[in-house]
């Protein structure tokens, strides 16, 4: 089984590729306070650098992590 990102022209991932991204997605949002729109924002973030070659979750948290802010 794929899955076709929205809005794309790349190939569906296959299902194991879906999985890691979403274990970045859960991770990412356990870091956060975040709504449902803002994870849907993050999703298609973390599947699009996917399908534009970042295949390691390490780098795809570090990608999306957000910068602490300064005081």
């Amino acid at each position: 089984m794929t899955k076709a990102i929205p809005n794309s022209t790349k190939a569906p991932l296959e299902d194991h590729e879906v999985a890691l991204c979403q274990r970045v997605l859960h991770r990412l949002s356990e870091k956060e306070a975040m709504d449902a729109g803002d994870l849907d924002d993050l999703a298609c973030l973390v599947l699009h650098l996917y399908q534009d070659g970042v295949r390691s979750e390490a780098a795809l948290e570090y990608l999306l992590t957000p910068v602490p802010k300064l005081a």
